[in-house]
Order: C-alpha cells, then sequence, then structure tokens
C-alpha cells in the first residue's frame, strides 16, 4: 500500500488528542528520563537568557518550560504541535510554575514557512522529528524561522537493538498483528537511528557546523509492569498497531510485552535500555 503522509499526520493527530492525557500525567517519568538529554539538546541550540526559542511538536512541553526557564523574562517559547489538546496541558503546566513567557500555536512541523522570516533565535524538537513524513520541508522551514546564526537543535532515537524498552513492545505487536516491517524513509521511532542521516537532512535544508551526540539514557521505572502501563497509556501508535487483533489478543500482547522487559528488571528496579541521539546545528 503506498504511503500517504496527510492521512498518516491525520492519525497521527488523532493519537496525541486521544493519549494526550496518558503523555502528561507521566510529565514526572519524561523530565527524569530525557531531563540530561533536553539540557544538552538546550545547550547545542544556543538557548540562553533573552532568547527567542521554537520549540517544534512540542507536546506537552518539559522542554519548553526547561527553555523558558533558561531565556527567562526577557526571552520568549513557542510550543507548536499538531494536537491542540496536549498544547494545552504545556501551557497549563507553564502556568501552573508561573512562566509567562511561554505561548503555544497548532501548528504542523512541516509548515514553519508560516512563522515570520528570522523571527527566533533557537529552534528545539525532542523526540517529535522523527515521526514528520517530509523532514526536509521541516528542516526548510526551521532554517527560514531562524535569524542569521541561529541555532537548531533536536533530540531522537538510536537504533532498535539500543533503545529495547520500546522496539521490543513494537516487536510483538507487529508479530502478533502480522503487520510488514517498516519500510526505509519512512516516519517512525528508529528513522533517523544513523547520525550520518541527520548530518545530511541538516547540511541539504542549509545548515552548517552540525555537532552530533550520542549518549545513554536508561528508562528507570519500578518494574517491567511500570514500564509496559507507561506506554500503555502515552503511545497511542501502539493502540493503533493493536486495532486489528480482538480484545483478548490485545491483552496477550500486553502481557507479552512484561514478560519480555522483565530481562531488564535489577535490584534498582526496571532499567530500560535507551539511547539518544542529540544533534545541532547553526543557520
Amino acid at each position: 500500500m503506498a504511503f500517504d503522509p496527510d492521512k498518516y499526520k491525520q492519525t497521527t493527530r488523532r493519537q496525541w488528542e486521544d493519549y494526550a492525557e496518558g503523555w502528561n500525567a507521566w510529565a514526572p517519568l519524561l523530565e527524569s528520563w530525557l531531563g540530561d538529554a533536553t539540557e544538552r539538546m538546550l545547550d547545542m541550540a544556543g538557548v540562553g537568557a533573552g532568547s527567542r526559542v521554537v520549540d517544534v511538536a512540542a507536546g506537552a512541553g518539559g522542554q519548553s518550560i526547561a527553555a523558558a526557564r533558561r531565556v527567562g523574562p526577557d526571552g520568549s517559547v513557542l510550543a507548536t504541535d499538531l494536537s491542540p489538546t496536549i498544547l494545552a496541558y504545556a501551557a497549563k503546566a507553564a502556568a501552573d510554575v508561573g512562566l509567562d513567557n511561554l505561548s503555544t500555536q497548532e501548528l504542523d512541523g512541516e509548515k514553519l514557512t508560516e512563522l515570520p522570516t528570522g523571527s527566533f533565535d533557537a529552534a528545539i524538537s525532542r523526540v517529535g522529528f522523527i515521526y514528520f513524513p517530509d523532514r526536509h520541508a521541516a528542516l526548510t522551514g526551521i532554517h527560514h524561522a531562524l535569524g542569521e546564526g541561529g541555532r537548531f537543535a533536536t533530540v531522537t532515537y538510536s537504533t532498535a537493538a539500543t533503545n529495547e524498552f520500546f522496539s521490543i513492545p513494537v516487536k510483538l505487536i507487529r508479530e502478533a498483528a502480522e503487520l510488514p516491517a517498516p519500510q526505509p524513509g519512512r516516519p517512525g521511532p528508529f528513522s533517523l537511528a544513523d547520525p550520518a542521516v541527520l548530518e545530511g537532512e541538516l547540511i541539504a535544508a542549509g545548515f552548517h557546523d552540525v555537532e552530533v551526540q550520542v549518549v545513554d539514557a536508561p528508562v528507570r521505572l519500578s518494574s517491567a509492569a511500570e514500564c509496559v502501563r507507561f506506554e500503555r497509556e502515552s503511545f497511542g501508535a501502539l493502540h493503533q498497531m493493536l486495532g486489528g487483533l480482538d480484545p483478548d489478543a490485545r491483552e496477550q500482547v500486553w502481557a507479552d510485552m512484561e514478560t519480555e522487559l522483565r530481562r531488564f528488571e535489577t535490584d534498582e528496579g526496571f532499567v530500560g535500555p535507551c539511547e539518544l541521539v542529540i544533534a545541532g546545528a547553526a543557520r
């Protein structure tokens, strides 16, 4: 079946609308898990006091809030996403901690050319850029939105083999639902596993001074069961993949996930393998 990017984005938007509450509810885990990578991303993007920042595919906005704290009262952060529901959680989270320098805008990440030219000093995207069907359009839009010398930085997943906390559940679902393997070049969690691919795409969009880091970022929870609960409540894409199975078969897959993930339980709890790629570049 031919890939339909418009249908894909409609489905993705619906998933985040449906699971925004669950994703937001796990915000403390997201920030403890991704916090260090987020700080490195903000460093690579040159986010500092007074910076004007656009966050692309911001989700519930944990990294948007981290950026807003850095830029201070003289700076600003615009959090953008396809899902208005998840952006509402980002806005509430900012208000709850007293930040009034963060605003939100429902905006397709591939259409940043709708923003004023050169209106930002920095752009960021945390585990969102990997899901864009047309990454070149997204990058050229980011390039358009940045002023001369502005920087973009992103966090993506490395390979499936180094991210088994998530790749094992995906593999089990594909096997149970008899789904084909993802095609090369299609959006997905491991679509930018090779840092050279991301570097090439940044350069093709007009960026330079590319910097790439690969970092270990294990997912730490109390147990494998808790990891499955996190993914079940937060990842709408997994539910979509399971959609063709009857309820009993779906429950069996969730149970199989827990069984397989138990191999990562230690005396200190569940330590799920995760490796991230952090890349930055200048306009």
